[in-house]
């Protein structure tokens, strides 16, 4: 039976979650949607332009009335919710009582009114909806005077859509500078000075005392005793999570609607999002974690694994055709250091804030062109030590666009370049001259850009400034004949763009071929799955045979069937079921494999749903042998049986390979956990090994045993188990992140380098981040393929085929 689905308000957030849900699982729920304002979802971020009259209403519509009625969501605009009568399962509107069985509050946000005499009067107006917007270009008519009170985005957007409209504009903040929120005090006057030669007057540190007036609104009055003439006053200084519904309810309110993780509110058949809801103590106003918030209540609404996360955001404004950009934490704190950079002749300003090697804040004013760049070093933590000298810059390390070698040719000799190998600018241009003109030669001569490869640019700079036309700046492989970007440049453009599809990715990046090959496909498959896991859902055409089918092929056409053993322990009842599947299915082999676990050789296709079938209700899952993913944790006996184990490998073993399986990787991944350093679980020829001691855990990585054969690189040594599993669950998902499709850690890691890997999953906040995001994937993609319930009807259609090869082969 369809369950009845209400969801109260429109705006982004619920719209978001409705294409999620209604694109997702189409009419799984029968749908009804309320709304005050009398229509549907539009873009609240674009009634600036609708205000300046740069856009019409009609074109910031999200949703139109098509939208919904294609969908089968029955609207209910214009109509408020009056109350929740959560007992009888029912929403009170104008309409009558609307039964539901699961609700969605998503009511927004109210302006905040300052308690102030006059705040009622005819002419004070709020800025928050379409209709706010109509009332402001009505009241413009024929010039005037507009007050607007809040130097915030909202307050300068008003009040820059007011002055074009022809009236002539006072901003009141009661802060010192505009924008406190996002800008720092230089930034903020850079702004102000802007706004004034636009013709908008700003007015700082002003408490506004009374609105006065007699029929309707006549002037501002501040404490200082300044008075504004004012034909319509505006309203703009904050807003509140509109919870009196949710309240009234009684349901759990702090300064928002209570949520957990999955959006659920204190009663279980009531979630909420948007800017109403409280997660953790946390408000949320930017549409992004918005829209993350959107995921998670439609998988949650479709039972699927998900979690809300807040991830870290950078505000990118554009306030009267000005650029602003601010990042991180940019407070004046003991400790920090600044780099500024100011132009004033082009209104630009720059300013980084340091602590340590690493950058927490950014604020920037006119040119915001390098700010996800720095924005992604915040992010990282990345130590910025060899890149200080020219940080202020960019990218380009230049400063001057005419001359971007100017920078690096005004170091002294003596300047670092390479901090991980303590390489100075004087050193590297000797070893060019004494005939390294190659990147890869000077790193051969000086070890420069040789380790976390964070200096590269300087020294092809470098490079560049010493040889000449002489240089040949090493071109990069695309990643297949389909196109000219590199494996590095897809993943990029894939993130900034926010690609969400293989054919979003081919039509913007200009694929050369239709539908692409067989080596670009499986490869952005993966790469928008490690991107997107709670968006994109994995495109099993895209995958290799092996992984489309859930088991390895074999020469004959049949196919390998590997259960997962946890850690390579297994239990009499596990046996039982794989001797009986062998004996069941007439399996022809039957071997012990090199990761510890048995394998049922020569399984015909047709019976891979059945026996499988069997092996789930014996409780085994795959062992993805097929996959490119973890494989397996070898382990040894360590102290529960061995004289000479340190530590449980066996245990800790078990419980990494639950916390990693069912993983999309790069490539395969092995693991080994050796008690003592006899190292009976090859531990260090695994891409990750752990040795056990009596002082806790050597980790080491990049190993390999196949055709190439490499021993670990020592990664950390720890203390605790648990210290063990948080650094390998980062170094898996770092690897996930930014590792090449099919290569194995070791390529990656020779890429990268080493300490560019360990500085950041051995810094805590960096791993905590990476957890979080692996965590995040995990709820999507650990799921046994073939328990999945969505694999119900091809099981049953692979099943009757079996049946029926067999009745034929047996007439």
């Amino acid at each position: 039976m369809t369950q009845k689905l209400v969801v109260i308000g429109a705006g982004m957030a619920s719209g978001r979650a409705l294409e999620y849900l209604t694109e997702t699982a189409p009419g799984a729920f029968d749908i009804t949607l309320f709304n005050g304002e009398p229509r549907g979802n539009y873009n609240r971020l674009m009634l600036s332009p609708v205000l300046s009259g740069e856009k019409t209403y009609e074109e910031i519509v999200t949703h139109d009335d098509a939208w919904y009625a294609d969908r089968g969501i029955a609207t209910r605009f214009g109509e408020p919710v009056t109350g929740i009568d959560r007992d009888r399962g029912v929403v009170l509107s104008a309409g009558g009582e609307t039964p539901y069985d699961r609700l969605i509050v998503a009511t927004g946000s109210a302006p905040f009114i300052i308690p102030v005499p006059g705040k009622d009067l005819p002419g004070v107006i709020t800025f928050r909806d379409l209709d706010d917007t109509n009332a402001m270009i009505a009241a413009s008519d024929g010039g005037g005077r507009a007050v607007v009170i809040g130097g915030g985005l909202l307050g300068l957007e008003a009040a820059a859509g007011l002055a074009i409209l022809g009236m002539e504009v006072t901003v009141i903040h009661l802060m010192g500078h505009l924008m406190e929120r996002q800008l720092d005090p230089a930034a903020g006057y850079l702004l102000q000075k802007d706004l004034e030669r636009r013709g908008i007057r700003v007015h700082c540190k002003g408490a506004t005392k009374a609105i006065l007036g007699e029929d309707r609104v006549e002037a501002v009055a501040l404490e200082d005793g300044t008075v504004y003439p004012a034909d319509i006053v505006v309203m703009a200084v904050g807003i509140r999570p509109e919870t009196r519904l949710a309240k009234e309810a009684g349901i759990a309110v702090n300064r928002g609607i209570v949520v957990d993780d999955r959006m659920v509110t204190s009663d279980p058949a009531i979630l909420a999002l948007g800017e109403c809801v409280e997660h953790n103590g946390q408000l949320f106003g930017l549409v992004a974690p918005l829209y993350d918030q959107a995921k998670v209540v439609a998988a949650t609404l479709l039972d699927d694994e998900a979690a809300f996360r807040p991830v870290q955001t950078a505000t990118k404004l554009k306030v009267t055709g000005v650029n602003l950009f601010s990042a991180g934490d940019f407070a004046d704190k003991e400790g920090r250091d600044d780099i500024v950079f100011r132009d004033p002749g082009r209104g630009i300003y720059k300013r980084l804030v340091l602590e340590g090697p690493r950058i927490v804040g950014a604020v920037m004013y006119g040119d915001t062109a390098d700010g996800t760049w720095f924005f992604n070093m915040i992010k990282d933590g990345a130590d910025v030590t060899d890149l200080r000298e020219t940080l202020i810059f960019g990218p380009s390390a230049g400063g001057a666009k005419a001359d971007p070698l100017a920078a690096i040719a005004a170091m002294p000799d003596s300047a670092e370049i390479c901090g991980c190998n303590g390489v100075c600018k004087g050193t590297i241009v000797e070893t060019i001259k004494g005939g390294a003109q190659t990147l890869d030669a000077v790193r051969a001569g000086c070890k420069a850009s040789a380790s976390c490869g964070t200096c590269t640019g300087l020294v092809e700079q470098l490079l560049a400034l010493t040889l000449g036309d002489d240089f040949a700046r090493p071109v990069a492989q695309p990643m297949c004949k389909c196109t000219d970007h590199t494996h590095e440049d897809v993943r990029r453009m894939i993130r900034s763009m926010e690609l969400k599809s293989i054919p979003a990715v081919m039509q913007e990046l200009g694929w050369k071929t239709s539908g692409g090959c067989h080596s670009c496909r499986p490869a952005l498959n993966f790469y928008l799955l490690a991107e997107w896991p709670l968006e994109y859902h994995d495109d099993r055409q895209s995958r290799f045979v092996n992984e489309r089918n859930h088991a390895n092929i074999q020469k004959d056409g049949t196919y390998s069937v590997v259960p997962r053993m946890w850690g390579g322990v297994t239990t009499p009842d596990e046996l039982r079921a794989i001797a009986d599947a062998a004996d069941k299915y007439e399996v022809p082999m039957v071997k012990v494999t090199g990761g510890q676990r048995i394998d049922l050789l020569g399984v015909k296709k047709e019976d891979l749903p059945a026996i499988w079938a069997d092996l789930n209700a014996a409780g085994l899952v795959s062992g993805h042998a097929y996959s490119k993913g973890l494989r397996t944790v070898k382990t040894c006996v360590g102290t529960e049986f061995c004289r000479f184990g340190t530590q449980d490998s066996t245990g800790l073993g078990i419980r990494l390979e639950k916390v990693l399986w069912g993983a999309w990787t790069p490539h395969k991944v092995k693991l080994g956990v050796s008690g003592c350093p006899r190292n009976c679980a090859e531990a260090t020829c695994k891409d990750v090994g752990i040795v056990c001691v009596d002082s806790g855990y050597q980790i080491g990585v990049g190993g390999a045993a196949g055709m190439e054969v490499k021993e670990t690189e020592p990664l950390a040594q720890v203390a605790t188990e648990q210290e063990a599993i948080d650094i390998t669950v980062a170094f898996v998902q770092l690897f996930r992140e930014t590792g090449r499709y099919l290569d194995r850690p070791h390529k990656w890691m020779s890429r990268v380098g080493l300490d560019w890997i360990r500085e950041r999953v051995m810094d805590p906040g960096t791993r905590q981040d990476l957890v979080a995001r692996f965590e995040i994937s995990q709820s999507v993609y650990r799921k046994d393929p073939w328990a999945e319930h969505a694999r119900a009807e091809e099981r049953d259609k692979w099943a009757a085929m079996a049946d029926l090869t067999r009745m034929e082969a047996a007439e």
